[in-house]
């Protein structure tokens, strides 16, 4: 990807959702007790704190290393995320559904437990098929969001050339991102994910190189939360099936 001199992704705050998910993971349920649909599942108020730990971090950076551009997932908590991270930040905020979380279908609110003894036939697909090309019915596979995305980053580089653009999303959002800006191959991207969980306000960036393409700057950074004791990431089964 060309075109913008600095790519930030953070993922949003610990949400209601996430807490539900956890608790229902390490209780043994099948299902996660979330009232909202996914779209309007909240931050908890750890994931406000974090959330306001990244508006810290924004107004340490010097002025012209700060973002001048910031697009934001439809979703409540990654819209709230944004709001409490962009207070006293003078910086133009678009909302594009492109950045939304993966879609789930039929998997939407099971734990792993759940999915192994309420959809059985589904495990079994998505053990043969991987993560990366598994499409749950209904539901999006990780090469669907990858489509979106490819999208979503050639507009944004058009419309912000040598311009630093924040984005404001969910964890597989963090992971495919790097997967489209790094070129990388599926073996690479799977191994990377199978040993990372992406932190709650973690930040991810790439800067411009030498030769125009974007390189890593940092990924799953959460050194602005170190005050916070709820910013280290936690283990997690490895699959898709919690809000995230």
């Amino acid at each position: 990807m060309r075109g913008v001199e600095w790519l930030g992704v953070v993922r949003h705050g610990e949400s209601t959702g996430n807490v539900a998910a956890r608790d229902a993971e390490t209780g043994g349920l099948e299902r996660i007790d979330v009232a909202e649909r996914d779209a309007d599942v909240p931050l908890s108020e750890t994931g406000r704190e974090q959330a306001e730990a990244v508006g810290r971090w924004m107004a340490g950076l010097d002025p012209d290393q700060r973002p001048t551009a910031v697009v934001v997932s439809p979703y409540l908590r990654a819209r709230q995320t944004a709001e409490l991270a962009l207070a006293g930040h003078d910086v133009p905020v678009r909302v594009d559904e492109r950045l939304r979380d993966r879609e789930l279908g039929v998997l939407d609110l099971l734990t792993a437990r759940g999915v192994e003894s309420l959809l059985p036939d589904e495990a079994v697909r998505r053990r043969r098929l991987g993560k990366f090309y598994y499409r749950p019915p209904g539901g999006e596979s990780w090469v669907d969001v990858i489509a979106r995305l490819r999208s979503l980053l050639r507009d944004v580089a058009d419309d912000h050339p040598d311009g630093r653009v924040l984005l404001f999303a969910h964890d597989a959002i963090v992971s495919l991102v790097r997967y489209v800006v790094e070129g990388l191959e599926e073996e690479e991207l799977m191994t990377w994910a199978r040993g990372t969980v992406i932190a709650n306000c973690s930040i991810s960036s790439w800067v411009r190189g030498a030769d125009g393409a974007l390189v890593p700057e940092r990924l799953n950074d959460v050194r602005h939360l170190e005050r916070d004791p709820h910013a280290e990431p936690t283990a997690q089964e490895d699959v898709d099936d919690r809000p995230a």
